[in-house]
């Protein structure tokens, strides 16, 4: 079995959105429920202050005074309606920023093979200026900048599942072909936010190191599969990312009513057991899956527990 992490704080709660708003604190205790078998197993983390240098290394400082001003002066929204803050929310961004960088650490030191880190808020849609769909700091985006900045690491891969696709992290790095971002996501032309169609490939010396796989509404296992096996594991192939980052949503479960996409349980766990085979061939079985979607309270437990079990080789 392998050594496995797994960041968990109570204070991720603390970040609370309006009512009857879909990223809620909830989900975390729903994560909780899912993995509470597994501690024994696992190597626990808690979440701690980030050095604000990392975050700059993604975000303009001036972008992330305005988020810290906008919950100092208690806003309730923050750059859209969708955005929902409260005064806590900068702070518990920061403490998931930070989490990741820690597990980061643990991993590339060998203390523990692998990690889930069970954050919120997620990250994945926000933009080096900009607030998008319930995410503040991108949190794995400023993970594959510190792989890189601290650790020397030269090739970062980033598997991005959550069913809309990751704009912020694309945006980030369509020119840097140091960074391999790959997204598997509903289709833009049904989906938010819009982005993420087949010949978006990166731009300048970047150009091929995005890959985006949209997936058209009502579809499910059968296509997943197809996809990953055409585009995803010959591109990592050939790109051997020494690290792989992951932005595990799981909202294109069948059961998250935030897409139209028919995922099943077993189609989750096919796609997490392939991307451990991918991270054992060319990344020392280095993985860094961070939390990002997934609003089916119901369904989040097994989800999540299964997404764990397979990182642990259990």
């Amino acid at each position: 079995m392998k050594k496995t992490g797994l960041l968990y704080d109570e204070r991720f709660s603390l970040h609370i959105t309006g009512y009857n708003h879909p990223e809620a604190p909830e989900r975390i205790e729903a994560v909780y429920r899912g993995v509470a078998g597994l501690l024994p197993y696992l190597t626990t983390l808690k979440a701690s202050r980030p050095k604000l240098k990392w975050i700059e290394t993604v975000h303009r400082p001036s972008y992330v005074r305005r988020l810290q001003e906008a919950c100092l002066q208690e806003l309730s929204e923050f750059d859209c309606p969708d955005n929902q803050i409260c005064r806590n929310t900068f702070e518990i961004a920061l403490l998931a920023v930070g989490g990741i960088l820690d597990t980061v650490n643990l991993v590339m030191e060998g203390d523990i093979d692998n990690a889930f880190c069970a954050v919120r808020p997620p990250g994945h849609h926000a933009e080096a200026d900009r607030a998008l769909g319930f995410c503040y700091f991108n949190n794995v985006a400023i993970a594959a900048r510190y792989l890189q900045g601290e650790w020397g690491i030269e090739r970062v891969g980033i598997i991005d599942f959550d069913v809309h696709h990751g704009n912020g992290t694309q945006s980030l790095f369509e020119d840097n072909p140091t960074i391999f971002y790959y997204s598997i996501h509903e289709h833009p032309s049904f989906s938010f936010p819009g982005t993420g169609r087949e010949f978006e490939k990166g731009s300048g010396p970047g150009y091929g190191y995005t890959l985006n796989s949209p997936v058209l509404p009502r579809k499910g296992d059968k296509e997943y599969k197809e996809l990953l096996e055409k585009d995803l594991f010959p591109a990592f192939q050939e790109f051997k990312p020494e690290v792989i980052l992951v932005s595990a949503g799981f909202d294109a479960h069948t059961d998250d009513n935030m897409s139209s996409i028919k995922l099943s349980t077993e189609g989750f766990s096919w796609m997490m057991e392939k991307i451990v085979e991918v991270a054992d061939r060319y990344s020392q079985g280095r993985i860094i899956s961070v939390l990002e979607g997934g609003y089916s309270i119901r369904r989040l437990p097994e989800l999540i527990k299964d997404h764990v079990e397979i990182l642990l080789g259990k």
